[in-house]
């Protein structure tokens, strides 16, 4: 292990292009902007031997990319320049931290910079290139790198004149779009801090967020999310400016701008209010907040630095990406880490180009925007492969008796197959016929057919649902991290794939199992420059989360096997102790169970400081498009399962929680999980079938997906007694 207090290594100052922003950006292009990049090495880096003065095409103007990139002079104190640092942890959101560098100049030596040279770095290299792509009214609208830059110093200058102070927030609230990239790459720009607010947060977590990062300014997608914020607006004296970037504001307020009129407070700021608000920027400072959506309490604020974020895409690119030509789809909530790193950061570091999906895109036209978009890496959380699988499965019913032999036939190969592939083996004979007749055609009408990277993140995935897309010769590559070290920590990757495991540590970094038992199981801690610089405010929490080498202690539990796989098989705050004192890891014998009842939508075990194990299951449901609430009928997949099971024809909860050869059948299901119990202590005695599946509106589901457990607990008191009457009697 290193020392915590190990000296950092100063980086020299590299040259800025300064670009001369209009006040008033010109419409946005209709047509893919032509150009590409310039070769950019695999650590996101640029090689400019070869670079011309290329010219950006639009259909309303034109711009020569010389114009577009004046040279700025940088001074010796920012924006590359390391700023002095005591430690590795700060709580101060102007804080600065010593970067956890190592020795090997490709990997944790790599010199550091912050978001204002890295991104316009980029902008050099691929200034006529596609970067962002959305479909508004029909018609797919592009901004070249060179209009992203553009926007982004406009709407830097724009946050300046509003009142945007160094270090103090850009609260950012809405569905995925240009729009939002602009304003968090211009907040940090600006010499601000960005902070994505979820767009489920009601009006007091918005004020949490607002009060406790210091938002100057809030930019809000519509209406809706307008409304919360002008509901808190008289309790938050530190907010200057509220910006509505989705149409007019519907009423008139006080410093409530529309997009447009944002846009044109940047035409009082020169170049140089930038430059001097980068003169105190520095790549082991803050830029950006993920607040953690913690299962009890307020969320805390993970500070996020410029090398956190720059240094952790350049890994996965050297890991994962060929840095050309890439292609990503922007869908996830932006607030959440993941997509942030996916949908912001590796963009730009490979130059490559986001197509943003519909508000709806959970809804049904994900998939739209995948045959559009042709993405060359896509990322889901488990919920939406499920859901995908789903879809597949009911279609397939629709299909003709030969279609269905046929698949099946292929699957039975393409499942073979790459588990064979998996033990380094060949595939089977008939694999390139099911290829051609499946396969291909498969990743066709999915929009897959020329990603290389279908992955998985935020939790882990069913094997029932990894097995399915395996037999169609779609691996899904499961992902490990957190908020607190900038996104990925380990990566399954194309012949570096083992089901069930989260993958191999990422280049540069570190994994360490802490106190291991006999099986080799431990708390999983990190080390690496992608680890967060400390919980905004919060110096306690920040030091209960690094150990005394400045580890990253992640409070999940795991084991690394001999080929260097970590496997994540707990939480330490969610292990159960029963009244007997064994100790029960609850995730793995809730998934368990959902392997053995593929009705089950989620399942909560009970048996904290009682007797005995209990759980709590809902069923799969149809959900309320509109609200996003699940409603009383049942998937129609779930619907045949019970049929097949009990011989009754049920639609709804209401009559299968009333079904008694329901419960048979889920017991005969329990029976087989119990089976694989290690022991007594860890066979679930009871269950129950709650009347509502869980949800974000409900509750019980945190933004990422996460089940909040203490809600749930609360939330089914009395239910939960019930299932204990003996308690009672103590």
């Amino acid at each position: 292990m290193l020392a915590a207090n190990e000296d950092f290594q100063e980086v020299s100052p590299q040259s800025l292009k300064k670009a001369a922003a209009s006040s008033s950006p010109p419409p946005r292009n209709t047509t893919p902007a032509n150009g590409s990049c310039k070769h950019m090495n695999g650590n996101g880096d640029h090689d400019f031997s070869s670079s011309n003065g290329g010219v950006l095409h639009d259909d309303n103007h034109h711009h020569t990319t010389n114009n577009h990139h004046h040279h700025a002079h940088r001074s010796m104190n920012g924006p590359d320049h390391m700023a002095p640092a005591e430690s590795v942890w700060t709580t101060k959101p102007d804080g600065a931290v010593k970067v956890r560098m190592g020795s090997d100049a490709s990997l944790d030596g790599l010199p550091a910079e912050s978001v204002i040279t890295w991104f316009d770095k980029t902008v050099e290299a691929c200034a006529a290139a596609p970067a962002m792509k959305i479909k508004r009214d029909g018609k797919w609208l592009t901004w070249s790198y060179a209009d992203y830059q553009r926007d982004v110093r406009t709407a830097a200058k724009a946050f300046i004149k509003a009142g945007l102070e160094p270090y103090h927030a850009v609260g950012i609230m809405g569905f995925n779009s240009p729009e939002w990239f602009i304003s968090d790459i211009g907040a940090i720009y600006a010499g601000g801090i960005a902070v994505g607010i979820y767009t489920t947060n009601s009006p007091e977590a918005c004020l949490f967020n607002a009060q406790d990062s210091h938002m100057n300014v809030i930019v809000v997608e519509d209406d809706k999310q307008l409304q919360k914020i002008l509901s808190i607006r008289d309790q938050l004296p530190e907010l200057k400016a509220i910006v509505q970037y989705i149409g007019q504001p519907a009423q008139s307020h006080p410093d409530v701008y529309s997009w447009t009129e944002f846009l044109a407070l940047s035409a009082d700021i020169p170049d140089e209010r930038l430059a001097e608000r980068h003169r105190d920027i520095a790549p082991n400072k803050c830029c950006t907040i993920i607040y953690t959506s913690g299962t009890t309490g307020h969320p805390k604020g993970a500070m996020l630095s410029h090398d956190n974020f720059i240094w952790t895409s350049k890994m996965v690119m050297k890991c994962a990406l060929e840095s050309k030509d890439e292609v990503f789809i922007s869908y996830l909530p932006l607030s959440h880490v993941a997509a942030q790193m996916t949908d912001l950061y590796l963009p730009i570091s490979s130059g490559g180009v986001v197509y943003f999906a519909q508000p709806d895109a959970l809804k049904g036209t994900l998939v739209d925007t995948l045959k559009d978009a042709r993405p060359t890496g896509f990322i889901g959380v488990p919920r939406v492969w499920e859901k995908m699988e789903e879809k597949m499965k009911a279609v397939s019913r629709g299909n003709s008796s030969t279609k269905q032999w046929i698949a099946k036939w292929a699957k039975s190969i393409g499942l073979r197959g790459n588990l064979s592939r998996l033990q380094g083996e060949d595939v089977p004979f008939g694999w390139t016929i099911a290829s051609a007749l499946v396969f291909k055609k498969v990743r066709q009408a999915l929009g897959l057919d020329r990603c290389r990277l279908t992955c998985s993140g935020a939790a882990p995935i069913r094997r029932e649902t990894q097995d399915f897309f395996l037999s169609l010769d779609i691996p899904i590559y499961d992902i490990y991290g957190m908020s607190e070290c900038s996104g990925p920590h380990t990566v399954n990757l194309p012949g570096a794939f083992k089901l069930g495991s989260a993958g191999k540590t990422l280049f540069g970094v570190r994994t360490q199992i802490s106190n291991p038992d006999a099986e080799g199981n431990g708390e999983i801690c990190m080390y690496g420059r992608h680890v967060f610089m400390g919980y905004l405010g919060l110096e306690d929490k920040t030091k209960e989360a690094l150990d005394e080498h400045s580890y990253l202690r992640t409070g999940d539990i795991g084991k690394v096997d001999a080929d260097g796989y970590l496997f994540i098989t707990g939480r330490l705050k969610e292990i159960l102790i029963t009244a007997g004192g064994e100790n029960i890891p609850p995730v793995a014998i809730e998934d368990t169970v959902k392997e053995h009842l593929p009705i089950v939508s989620h399942a909560m075990l009970i048996g904290d400081k009682r007797k005995f194990l209990s759980i709590l299951l809902t069923l799969k449901t149809d959900i309320d498009l509109n609200s996003g609430d699940p409603i009383n009928t049942l998937t129609r997949p779930t619907q045949e399962w019970i049929k097949e099971a009990t011989g009754v024809e049920v639609k709804t909860v209401e009559e299968a929680r009333a079904l008694e050869p329901l419960k048979k059948a889920i017991q005969k299901g329990m029976d087989e999980v119990n089976k694989k119990a290690t022991s007594r202590a860890q066979v679930v005695q009871k269950f129950e079938i709650l009347p509502t599946d869980f949800s974000i509106p409900g509750g019980e589901l945190g933004p990422t997906m996460k089940t909040m457990r203490p809600k749930v607990m609360k939330k089914y008191e009395e239910l939960i007694e019930s299932l204990y009457p003996e308690v009672l009697d103590d």
